[in-house]
């Protein structure tokens, strides 16, 4: 399976996925949502930030889902797995603010990323809301692939 994580440009975690500093992706959300349950070892993610072309793939090592979370379980998270999420420890105040009140968590451990020739994709089809997609060739995301282009 395929994967498109579309980041908060403002949180700079794509340099840190780069560097080897970020080897954590997490997904905090309230219900189950993707991709819950569709992420696996070996499965190819590819990142951009918001209103940017894709610019960077890893491969997907370990995943580890969390569920019925509360705020004692969402700190001890970021306690322990902060900053192989790229996440330093005076930020981890502002991030548990963000998350204290989601009840599912995904920590999806990174291997081998690269940095990839940019590409725009086209997200019809897709929630224009999402900043998961799971599909089973990246080419269906591509901006100009279905047109031949």
């Amino acid at each position: 399976m395929k994967h498109l994580a579309i980041m908060r440009k403002s949180w700079q975690f794509l340099p840190k996925i780069l560097s080897g500093e970020k080897t954590i992706e997490s997904r905090w959300y309230r219900t189950k949502r993707t991709p819950w349950g569709q992420v696996k070892p070996g499965d190819t993610i590819y990142f951009k930030n918001s209103g940017a072309p894709v610019t960077v793939q890893a491969q997907v090592r370990k995943v580890l889902q969390y569920q019925e979370l509360t705020p004692r379980k969402i700190l001890t998270i970021l306690r322990r797995f902060g900053r192989d999420n790229g996440i330093g420890p005076k930020e981890i105040p502002l991030f548990y603010k963000l998350f204290k009140n989601k009840r599912y968590c995904l920590l999806i451990f990174l291997e081998n990323p690269r940095q990839i020739t940019p590409f725009k994709i086209k997200k019809s089809g897709f929630s224009a809301m999402s900043a998961w997609i799971s599909v089973k060739n990246i080419n269906m995301l591509k901006l100009g692939y279905a047109q031949g282009i």
